[in-house]
């Protein structure tokens, strides 16, 4: 295993040299490819002082040099092997350990080393989330599916999740901010951002005038909380899908009463049905951890409403509940795609896997239907999402790409649009060094948890 890995590392660099130069090669070839002229145009200059700016550029850079020259001092510097760069933009002496720099980038004049620092974690944040949230939610949906085959929740859910599918994740954010953000319609969410700029000098958890305030807030989260927790716990199937519809009944009412003040419209009729059915789909899973994950959300959500009602106001929302509100919408629509297909694939390896022979034998032998499914059955259909976690991430990657221009999140994504659209070179080779580098680690760790699952599989 030591040597694979090995192996794999050092495959990597050969890898990231190929991702890089068709990316440069791309670049360099568009009309107008990759000059100093293009990093002057719009600059409102005279003659002489564009001149000696290109100059300084082409000096800089090396913008006047040949491509293949281009790329290879753009190698040279990501190196920690090669020719130390001197301030001026030439090469000095050989050195075997010089240390890697990203570069300098054209439109912003910072290191882009400093700048992928403050836009990576961000990209990474919005994908850590997604990715326990994509996969708790597509397993549990996908085992109680092929559990019901055939059945009104497989029905149901295959239908949901084709719709999911079925929308891009742009026009989902779109429609997010458009319904959920804007000042027409909810208003539950900001429009853009991550932060409000208040919540800098804010504590970390909220802040409330008194001991008493935060005991009745503890109170009513904790009570609410396992409260649910007791009720999902004890209830039957059939007891949480009626739950889950009282609960989705209530909250699709309150949407529509918040937009027209009506008791009852064609509105609170379909906003009902459709939040109704949506809560009675998730307290069906069969999933405890997902279950109790739901409730305890539904709880902190319910138990903080009920506490403002009771009159209890916090002095400081605090930073935590500020990043959670905000991330909400872009998690959301970052993840639905992804969970839409991994769910249908879980159903699909269960299923297959439900009818093989050993689990028929299992069965034979009085095994109990939940250990044939979860000791025998599950840990098989585990190899299809471990192909799919592999090029999970990178899919998130881009599909940040698309969701932080959406929301306007500082992340690494809209930095790559905003080097694109100024062929800023340094960046735009900097950011897919990063994001092919993400990449093949995932498709690594997808190798390695193939070993893990499957004993068949050995990299000796």
């Amino acid at each position: 295993m030591l040597n694979y890995l090995i192996r794999r590392l050092l495959l990597m660099i050969p890898t990231l040299f190929g991702i890089t130069l068709v990316v440069f090669v791309v670049m360099a070839a568009a009309p107008g490819g990759i000059t100093a002229q293009t990093l002057v145009d719009g600059m409102e200059l005279e003659p002489e002082s564009r001149q000696a700016l290109e100059a300084y550029y082409n000096k800089l850079y090396g913008l006047d040099q040949p491509a293949p020259v281009q790329y290879l001092r753009w190698l040279n510097s990501i190196s920690p092997i090669g020719f130390e760069q001197q301030a001026d933009g030439s090469l000095g002496s050989f050195s075997l350990w010089k240390g890697v720099d990203l570069g300098t980038s054209f439109r912003y004049g910072r290191p882009v080393t400093t700048m992928l620092e403050e836009r990576l974690p961000i990209t990474l944040l919005l994908n850590v989330i997604s990715i326990p949230l994509i996969y708790a939610l597509a397993v549990g949906i996908g085992v109680q599916a092929a559990r019901q085959r055939g059945g009104r929740f497989d029905v149901g859910s295959n239908i949901f999740l084709l719709g999911l599918w079925s929308v891009p994740s742009m026009l989902a954010g779109v429609l997010f901010i458009g319904f959920f953000a804007s000042e027409q319609y909810w208003r539950w969410f900001p429009t853009a951002g991550l932060m409000q700029r208040e919540t800098v000098s804010e504590t970390f958890l909220p802040l409330y005038a008194s001991f008493s305030e935060v005991t009745l807030v503890f109170i009513c989260v904790a009570g609410l909380v396992v409260g649910l927790m007791q009720l999902l716990s004890r209830l039957p199937v059939s007891g949480r899908q009626w739950l889950g519809m009282l609960i989705g009944l209530g909250l699709g009412w309150l949407m529509a009463h918040d937009l027209n003040a009506a008791w009852l419209s064609g509105l609170h009729v379909g906003l009902m049905l459709v939040i109704g059915l949506l809560f009675r789909l998730l307290f069906g899973l069969d999933n405890m951890v997902l279950r109790f994950s739901l409730a305890g959300g539904l709880g902190v959500g319910a138990g903080l409403v009920l506490a403002g009602i009771l009159g209890v106001q916090a002095i400081q929302n605090g930073y935590l509940l500020d990043r959670i509100w905000h991330l909400v919408l872009p998690v959301i629509a970052l993840s639905y795609g992804g969970l839409a297909f991994l769910a249908k694939l879980t159903r699909s390896a269960l299923l297959e896997n439900l009818a093989a022979d050993y689990a028929r034998t299992a069965r034979a032998k009085g095994v109990d239907e939940n250990a044939v499914l979860w000791r025998h059955v599950f840990r098989n259909s585990l190899l299809p999402l471990i192909t799919v976690s592999a090029t999970l991430l990178p899919s998130l990657l881009a599909g940040s790409v698309i969701i932080e221009s959406i929301f306007s999140i500082d992340g690494m994504g809209k930095l790559a649009v905003e080097a694109v659209q100024t062929r800023d070179r340094e960046l735009v080779l900097s950011v897919t060094l990063i994001s092919g580098l993400l990449t093949l680690v995932g498709y690594l760790l997808a190798d390695i948890a193939y070993a893990m699952v499957d004993p068949r599989v050995s990299y000796e």
